[in-house]
């Protein structure tokens, strides 16, 4: 989820396996039927030959006789299509797969086989189960969405079954009292096409349609108890658009690359401006530069909150700050054709409490019924307003632009560049451990 840009800038998504014992010979039940063989005539030795081989006969054909196969039983540890079976199903015991590993280098070299450093990442192995949980709830359904999003689809089918499958996949469909809480989605989808940037999902009854020529930010959030996995990517059905997603793309691995204990944000973002500017696209025979929006940004994640106290640039900034260890980032990149700036503009449909919230005198008791509904249900966790709805919430308009307008709710309207542009995004969530840098959301598509 894009990091809101500062208000003086803006001013300017069955494998079976065969049943047990399948393929293997059974016992043998053809066996040849004993006869009364001893006759009184000199024939009775032929008769018993006789009898014999046709009796052995009988039984090879009674060997050759198919039996039915046995009926091939599900296998449970396979992921269903679209996915619904639980992350925990698929992995037992919490054993779930690892991110990106990547050793420290130069002064923090030592860290990889440091007993102090490997003494504090197993005491960390809460932290780190609950965000790998996230992280392969992401990965399967990002792998879904890949395959499944096509154009002709209206944005808010694409977003009911990406949201769908992120609550099935950690167990929790959000709709008892603080069960969004426990695990689902981190923040709200974002589908954001063509010059918007960020921070759009479909509000109810939207009609929008995705198009050939679109292209399309998917940003995904999962949550694990609080700990949040954000990553994205972009889509686009056009070979034209390829250079401006290998841009962006490149420029989050650059951003990655150069994360770590001791880093400086404002370093990070210089390489990430260096990389993403070197890249051009060429749309109906006039040559776009690819500009980092410099108005958008990476950021810390803390529990239970998608935007920290860090942001981490993606244009050279005389930022200082260092990442520290334990620390938890998300290096994302944005890309555009356009102006390289973002404004607010549009329909809002993601909102957060805020937790630095007022005491406000509400007296409304629409906003008062609503505060409590979002504190119990979503606490700091950014929301859209379809997830309201889901809650059975009716008429809440009111109530909410009130809680908005006394602070005590923030509003994050769609971010766009100048219509006309094209932006793409690329994202991943990384954890700056005590003796590797994990990112912890790499898969094999990015």
């Amino acid at each position: 989820m894009a990091a809101q840009p500062p208000t003086e800038e803006l001013n300017k998504l069955s494998v079976s396996e065969p049943a047990a014992g399948a393929g293997k010979p059974g016992p043998d039940t053809a066996t040849a039927t004993n006869g009364n063989l001893n006759q009184d005539n000199d024939d009775s030795d032929d008769d018993a030959e006789d009898a014999a081989g046709a009796a052995g006969a009988t039984g090879a054909a009674k060997k050759k006789k198919k039996r039915k196969p046995k009926k091939k039983k599900k296998n449970p540890t396979a992921q269903s299509d679209p996915p619904r079976v639980l992350i925990s199903q698929l992995f037992p015991n919490n054993t779930y797969p690892k991110g990106e590993e990547v050793e420290y280098v130069n002064e923090n070299r030592y860290r990889t086989t440091s007993e102090e450093k490997r003494h504090l990442d197993n005491i960390n192995s809460e932290f780190l189960t609950d965000y790998r949980h996230a992280a392969e709830a992401h990965r399967q359904v990002r792998h879904w969405a890949q395959k499944n999003i096509k154009p002709g689809q209206k944005l808010i089918d694409i977003a009911e079954g990406v949201e769908s499958s992120v609550r099935a996949l950690v167990g929790h469909e959000g709709l008892e009292e603080g069960d969004c809480l426990k695990a689902g989605m981190g923040f709200p989808l974002g589908l954001s096409i063509n010059h918007c940037a960020a921070h759009y999902n479909p509000n109810a009854g939207n009609k929008i349609v995705l198009q050939e020529d679109d292209v399309m930010k998917v940003d995904i959030g999962v949550h694990v108890n609080g700990r949040i996995v954000d990553s994205a990517f972009t889509m686009a059905f056009n070979p034209r658009y390829d250079p401006l997603l290998a841009a962006v793309k490149a420029a989050t691995d650059a951003g990655i690359r150069e994360a770590g204990i001791d880093a400086r944000v404002g370093e990070i973002g210089g390489v990430i401006q260096e990389v993403m500017e070197s890249y051009e696209m060429e749309l109906n025979g006039v040559t776009y530069p690819i500009k980092s929006i410099r108005n958008l940004n990476g950021h810390n994640i803390l529990p239970y909150s998608i935007h920290g106290t860090k942001s981490v640039p993606i244009v050279k900034s005389n930022d200082q700050t260092k990442m520290e260890e334990g620390d938890v980032f998300a290096i994302e990149t944005f890309g555009s054709t356009g102006l390289g700036v973002v404004r607010d503009d549009g329909e809002i449909s993601h909102y957060a409490l805020r937790g630095d919230a007022p005491k406000a005198e509400l007296r409304l008791s629409s906003a008062k019924s609503l505060l409590n509904v979002i504190k119990k249900n979503f606490g700091t966790l950014p929301w859209a307003r379809r997830y309201l709805d889901r809650l059975g919430q009716e008429k809440y308009l009111l109530g909410l632009n009130n809680l908005v307008s006394n602070g005590i709710v923030e509003a994050y309207p769609p971010l766009v560049d100048k219509k006309g542009s094209y932006t793409a995004q690329y994202e991943h969530t990384i954890l700056i451990r005590p003796t590797v840098k994990e990112v912890i959301s790499r898969g094999d598509d990015y």
